[in-house]
């Protein structure tokens, strides 16, 4: 049985909305089990016992949330070495762009020699002001269709060694 690990941090819903739906997609998946584990959470043995990842986070300032680069800074050097060549995804639920959210998470997953086998997923809510900033997130069905179908393809991947 192989194991997908997604870490993922959510402040106002939207990536945890996100991390759902790739977590039910790859649970149907015969030969992978689905594990769902918030960033403050993960640990380094968390990540060795896995044998792929998603990491699902918020930008925020126009970076990755602090919760999940406490998580990246708490795992980097720990893993160096242990988890190269598995693979992974990110999803990026930003409010306008997620574009440094992306290039940061993809530049720690280079520097873990990890192998990334779909496009990062940047799901944009057009969050602008204070208050829509700070509201619970509502991701629609097509972004939602878009997590789903990386949860899918990271656990069939996975199910059948492809990875």
């Amino acid at each position: 049985m192989k194991t997908l690990l997604i870490v993922y941090y959510s402040y106002t819903g939207g990536t945890a909305q996100m991390v759902e739906a790739a977590a039910a997609a790859g649970q149907g998946e015969d030969g992978t089990e689905v594990r769902m584990m918030r960033a403050e959470e993960c640990e380094p043995a968390h990540m060795l016992a896995a044998d792929g990842y998603i990491f699902a986070m918020p930008e925020n300032l126009a970076a990755i949330a602090g919760v999940m680069k406490a998580f990246f800074d708490r795992c980097y050097y720990p893993l160096l070495g242990a988890i190269e060549g598995r693979p992974y995804a990110v999803m990026i639920c930003a409010g306008s762009d997620g574009e440094n959210a992306k290039a940061q998470s993809e530049r720690i997953a280079k520097g873990w020699r990890l192998k990334k086998v779909v496009d990062s997923l940047i799901v944009c809510t057009h969050a602008q002001t204070e208050e829509e900033i700070l509201a619970q997130k509502t991701i629609g069905s097509t972004d939602l269709a878009k997590c789903a179908e990386i949860g899918a393809t990271l656990s069939a991947g996975l199910a059948m060694r492809v990875f």
